[in-house]
């Protein structure tokens, strides 16, 4: 029940309740319905709602016992604060708005930040395993060879020696690729070749025999794709690896082991033609390892490098090519191997293959291209 607040005196009486509300409306009907439904904002009539309500509420109020009158003057205000459950909803769409801001802000500042930190021609090195393999094929060599495959170029190198054949590692995007220096030592033409078919010039940028190492630069190339450069100083024995190269010019070829040991004294020839002499078109360079020497005379001109020994596949060829981490990072540029026979026809990995660790390759780059250490 509710509980009128009307008072004798207040109003005129009249014999009939409804006669008050006759008199001053006269014109307009009483709506039989109380309370009516609440007031919609495109349907109601802007102004006569206020005024209708009141003056049915009085015209209603005799339920029979003249008491519902003042309960309609009571209830009728209270569609006033229908604006607030439109103040309700704003709150989460202002809050939906205010994070979706955020998240573009904090997007768009990543994005922006790692635009300015690197470049068409900067480097891809990373100090730590960089995941370049997508994480669907993480830990996969089909994933490995996939992801890093575009960056391994086979190299053809001409000189008077006669022909060899060697890989190399694409490190910019507009076509600078480390190699091995005995892969293209002494030539007078170079010609590479990408994962694409595609076939570029080549010109030597710098040489450092001492490192076994060599930058070499392609001629009106770009949009290369070029491999990311990892940290050497992290691999650990038994690790898994990935060998990517171009063994008997068969372009593009994957092999896999694990790395056997680490910081093995390997010795090559620093001559020119003693390398090409010596490995001619068989690419089977000679190298010295444990007092013994491989794959013919390194000559009296050599130098010693530590390298990353594995037992990944690497043929004739496989020189120059890359060494890579399960994530997709280079960590080393494969060297030399061993072969059980000087005979190319049937010579083979016997599963001793050494690499040159990237981080020597990183700390020599600048030296390659001002020139080199042989300039």
């Amino acid at each position: 029940m509710t509980e009128s607040f009307r008072r004798d005196g207040e109003y005129e009486q009249y014999e009939n309740p409804y006669q008050g509300a006759q008199q001053q409306h006269a014109s307009s009907p009483v709506n039989p319905e109380w309370p009516p439904p609440p007031a919609q904002p495109p349907a109601a009539p802007p102004q006569p709602a206020q005024p209708a309500a009141f003056a049915s509420g009085g015209a209603g109020s005799s339920g029979g016992d003249g008491h519902g009158g003042a309960t309609a003057l009571l209830t009728a205000p209270p569609a006033e604060p229908a604006p607030a459950p439109q103040r309700r909803t704003r709150g989460p769409l202002a809050l939906l708005a205010a994070v979706a801001i955020v998240a573009a802000a904090i997007g768009g500042g990543t994005a922006y930040g790692i635009q300015e930190l690197t470049g068409n021609d900067t480097v891809a090195s990373s100090s730590t395993s960089t995941n370049v393999v997508p994480s669907s094929a993480k830990g996969t060599v089909a994933g490995v060879a996939k992801a890093v495959s575009p960056s391994i170029v086979e190299i053809n190198a001409t000189s008077n020696a006669g022909e060899s054949t060697g890989s190399g590692v694409i490190i910019t995007s507009d076509g600078e690729i480390i190699t091995n220096n005995h892969v293209i030592s002494g030539a007078s033409t170079i010609k590479v070749s990408t994962s694409d078919g595609k076939t570029y010039t080549a010109k030597v940028v710098g040489t450092d025999s001492k490192k076994d190492l060599a930058l070499i630069k392609l001629e009106n190339a770009s949009g290369l794709t070029a491999a990311t450069l990892g940290n050497s100083a992290g691999v650990q024995v038994g690790d898994q690896v990935v060998a990517i190269g171009s063994p008997e010019g068969l372009t593009g070829t994957v092999t896999s082991g694990i790395v056997s040991a680490l910081n093995r004294d390997v010795t090559v020839a620093t001559d020119e033609g003693q390398s090409q002499n010596q490995g001619g078109g068989n690419g089977q360079w000679p190298f010295e390892f444990g007092g013994r020497q491989f794959n013919g005379d390194t000559g009296s001109s050599t130098t010693t490098y530590k390298a990353i020994q594995t037992d990944a596949s690497l043929n004739p060829g496989n020189s120059g090519g890359a060494l890579i981490d399960m994530n997709g990072n280079i960590i080393g540029i494969n060297s030399a191997m061993y072969s059980a026979t000087s005979d190319s026809s049937t010579a083979g990995s016997a599963g001793l293959g050494f690499s040159i660790p990237i981080n020597t390759v990183k700390s020599d780059l600048a030296t390659l291209r001002a020139g080199g250490a042989d300039s």
